[in-house]
């Protein structure tokens, strides 16, 4: 199910989807207390270096306002 996403610019690096379980569904983000819709969980290369990859794993959550933050993975819980 993972796939490169064609959304992603040359100076943002690589992004692939990640399946979640808690995909679509309400979570929390334990680092900042939003509450919300987890919308997306993408590995991104974030590496300035051509030689040495870094990839770093994302959530997206949309929260009641509509707009949509990111954080650690990790730092997601179901509601």
């Amino acid at each position: 199910m993972s796939q490169h996403c064609d959304a992603s610019d040359a100076d943002s690096g690589r992004v692939v989807s990640v399946p979640h379980r808690l995909l679509r569904r309400q979570v929390r983000d334990i680092a900042s207390g939003v509450e919300g819709e987890l919308m997306a969980v993408v590995r991104e290369e974030v590496s300035d270096d051509p030689v040495r990859e870094r990839w770093v794993v994302l959530a997206y959550v949309r929260g009641p306002s509509g707009r949509e933050i990111s954080t650690a993975v990790a730092n997601i819980e179901a509601v």
